[in-house]
């Protein structure tokens, strides 16, 4: 082969990177809102990370190692059980277009409320139990001392606590149906901003004053302040009615919210023809 044909071969190999590289700038460029968001979620976990050292900072670094072991264990068993809440609500639109079955299920009759109430249900039996094994398999791991725990008002926050996380999981569920592209992932950078704002791993007080706004209306914060008094402290229910009554307020708002933003994005699927599309 001549060195005039390597040279033009190598060309048009070069002109096919530069192609590649052109065409993935074009659909950063069509999605420019949702690479924000990306962004945005790469802040707020980022965030969290540095929110820790400054938890360890308010205490005076003077730290309970085991109490302190306790308080983050519960932060990351209610982080994961939150994820599941949102993984499997977000993922409905998702999982209907996997199984090729999405439109018999949306045109099926079995009204909307229904639906999503049934995909909540199972996400609160399965989220609990893969909760309480979290919570006994790592607590092994570090032989935490929960002899004076009131498990069952850890349960009862638990279980009141999943209404406002279904309600807020509806209103991602919509995402995957208005954008299929990446609406799904979508609702895990919500998920992840609720993990700044509410003190999963760290006190709500060494936030800016901005985010402890945000944080009084999570629905993890107040789960996260009623675990931690039921387990750590021994608490029963009629002392943590600060805890419970923000957590019901939530959840009657942002449930029929839910229902209602859902019922439009629905709408608008099926009048645009997003509701089959994979992309």
């Amino acid at each position: 082969m001549s060195t005039t044909t390597n040279r033009r071969a190598w060309r048009g190999q070069a002109i096919a990177l530069l192609g590649v590289v052109e065409r993935n700038s074009y659909l950063v460029k069509r999605y420019g809102f949702w690479e924000l968001a990306f962004f945005a979620w790469t802040v707020a976990n980022t965030l969290t990370i540095v929110f820790i050292a400054k938890g360890v900072e308010a205490t005076g670094g003077q730290l309970d190692v085991e109490r302190q072991a306790a308080s983050l264990l519960i932060g990351a068993v209610i982080w994961s059980y939150l994820g599941i809440i949102f993984e499997i609500l977000t993922e409905t639109v998702a999982w209907e277009r996997w199984e090729g079955t999405i439109e018999y299920t949306f045109m099926a009759p079995l009204s909307r409320p229904i639906h999503l109430f049934g995909m909540g249900l199972f996400a609160i039996v399965y989220g609990i139990i893969r909760a309480i094994l979290l919570f006994g398999v790592v607590a092994l791991f570090f032989d935490i001392d929960v002899g004076g725990a009131n498990f069952l008002a850890a349960l009862v926050i638990l279980l009141i606590a999943s209404f406002p996380f279904i309600g807020i999981g509806m209103m991602t569920a919509v995402l995957p149906l208005i954008s299929p592209e990446k609406g799904t992932q979508l609702g895990f950078i919500a998920q992840g901003i609720l993990l700044v704002v509410s003190g999963v791993y760290y006190p709500v007080s060494v936030l800016p004053e901005w985010m402890q706004w945000l944080s009084t209306i999570s629905p993890a914060t107040y789960a996260l302040d009623g675990m931690r008094d039921a387990i750590l402290e021994g608490d029963g229910l009629a002392m943590m009615w600060d805890e419970i009554w923000p957590l019901i307020v939530i959840g009657f708002v942002s449930i029929p919210l839910g229902l209602e933003v859902f019922r439009r994005g629905e709408r608008y699927a099926k009048q645009h023809g997003k509701l089959k599309r994979s992309g």
